[in-house]
């Protein structure tokens, strides 16, 4: 199969006698693209045509890579973007935060059942088991 390739250089087309073929890019150098464009002075367009590809797939890896998903990672790993991982770690600290308090709580029943007869402690203990304070 020939195609015509545009070659703005040499102010013409090319005949080409093979298709031509997509060339697939390890993540790593998808990264060291992406971290070209993120040069000063640098533009998507220039780093593009310099490696030789399209600049919307250059954008579209820098969009990847600021979503946390263009990383190396090992096969079958599970990925997940950097806005989960952070409303995760969010929730996580809130889980602590919440775990904190309950363990205060439970030591100021504790303390207060060592000061109390024997009856308030069952009642103090109770409410505590329910969840209220």
């Amino acid at each position: 199969m020939t195609s015509l390739k545009s070659n703005p250089s040499e102010g013409g087309n090319e005949a080409l006698s093979e298709p031509e073929r997509r060339r697939r890019r390890s993540v790593h150098e998808k990264l060291a693209i992406v971290q070209e464009t993120l040069e000063p002075g640098v533009t998507v367009l220039e780093v593009a045509r310099r490696h030789e590809v399209n600049p919307n797939q250059v954008s579209a890896w820098r969009k990847q890579y600021q979503d946390g998903t263009l990383a190396p990672h090992n096969i079958g790993e599970a990925l997940v973007p950097a806005s989960q991982l952070a409303a995760a770690m969010n929730e996580i600290r809130e889980l602590q935060r919440l775990l904190g308090k309950k363990t205060q709580e439970a030591e100021i029943l504790k303390e207060a059942t060592e000061y109390t007869p024997s009856s308030s402690s069952d009642c103090a203990l109770h409410h505590s088991a329910l969840g209220r304070l």
